[in-house]
């Protein structure tokens, strides 16, 4: 067995007592001390995540914009220097590569954030497709550490550690800028659907800049938060995570996310046709979102039922402290897709409330 990767953090989230688990390859941290109450500071004060894990890769040339509108589903051609953009990159059959943060940096230069666990994969797939476009493709994970700075008193503790105008930081953009006397790349981007940043800095930085922000904090309620509360937290706002809500088998379509899909722009970009076809005869399955009613959550890989037939299968489920129920999500026949639809939970027919997300109110 190969070591496991350790982020920057990693000797800062041990001495904080975190408990760390192996994920994508990576030593990460799934929880502090309680994962309910890490998820509850999110919604309510502000949690700090270490997410140093995730791939960066630049994309750089005069044709960066038109080879990332081949490979991608939305526009990059149409982003403003300083705005962030989610797409989705495709398999010629429709389902998905990856999905990703795209960032314009320059007229000329783009940054993609994307999942740990397929950097490499993406990397390969983007030189891979390359062809004869004038772009330069680097995989620069190694260059960048990843703070996620999420909740509602996000803006109030940032304010005491930097002279930008947070104000003028709008949804899905992004500055460079000092933040406790650190240069970072500050994003209004997250992953849980709370009012939050996404700190890009160099990896020797990324302790003092996380105690620096620990501090700031402190008279905020802020806490640190892992892997555990990261998922509950998507799960409730009703994003996808790849492996389960999209994966090579499970397209845009089928997901639910023909919003980052721009069928109309000029580009032909890989997945087109196939995703284009499926969207007019209509997907065979559909991802549904649900609630249970109770506590015990209904893990991913449980079949779904409907007329007393396998129609489907769970892809995520997790506990919702907010909501104090199980929630989850399922990839199931279209023709079920609002049917009654149960699984057996210990020998019990357990009903799956159909409920469109997010499932809690949120304030991005």
């Amino acid at each position: 067995m190969s070591e496991l990767r350790k982020t920057p953090l990693h000797e800062f989230n041990v001495a904080n007592e975190a408990r760390m688990v192996d994920f994508a390859g990576w030593s990460m941290p799934v929880q502090y001390q309680s994962i309910i109450e890490e998820h509850k500071a999110t919604r309510f004060s502000a949690s700090l995540f270490d997410v140093s894990h995730m791939g960066e890769a630049s994309i750089e040339g005069p044709e960066a914009a038109a080879f990332l509108d081949s490979v991608l589903t939305n526009d990059a051609s149409s982003m403003e220097i300083g705005q962030a953009m989610y797409s989705l990159m495709c398999y010629e059959h429709g389902g998905v590569v990856d999905d990703l943060l795209v960032y314009r940096i320059a007229e000329e230069e783009f940054l993609l954030c994307l999942n740990a666990s397929n950097t490499d994969k993406d990397v390969a797939w983007l030189s891979g497709n390359q062809g004869s476009f004038d772009v330069d493709i680097s995989d620069v994970s190694d260059s960048f550490s990843l703070l996620a700075l999420q909740g509602p008193e996000t803006m109030k503790i940032l304010k005491n550690l930097t002279t930008m105008n947070l104000e003028d930081l709008g949804y899905y953009r992004f500055q460079g800028s000092d933040v406790a006397g650190v240069s970072c790349l500050v994003c209004r981007t997250g992953y849980t659907g709370e009012l939050g940043v996404e700190v890009f800095v160099a990896p020797n930085d990324a302790e003092s800049l996380a105690r620096s922000i620990l501090a700031a904090g402190e008279p905020y309620g802020v806490k640190l938060a892992g892997l555990g509360a990261r998922d509950s937290l998507r799960l409730e706002a009703g994003y996808a995570l790849y492996g389960h809500e999209i994966s090579e088998t499970i397209s845009p379509v089928q997901a639910k996310l023909m919003w980052a899909v721009k069928l109309k722009k000029e580009a032909n970009f890989i997945g087109k046709k196939a995703i284009r076809d499926e969207k007019e005869a209509g997907p065979k399955r559909r991802i549904v979102f649900f609630k249970t009613g109770g506590r015990p959550i209904v893990r991913a890989g449980t079949p779904v039922l409907a007329s007393n037939r396998d129609v489907g299968t769970v892809v995520s489920g997790a506990f919702s402290p907010i909501l104090n129920e199980a929630i989850g999500s399922a990839i199931v026949e279209s023709i079920h897709e609002d049917a009654r639809l149960s699984v057996d939970m210990r020998g019990s027919d357990l009903l799956l409330i159909p409920t469109k997300p997010p499932f809690v109110e949120l304030n991005p």
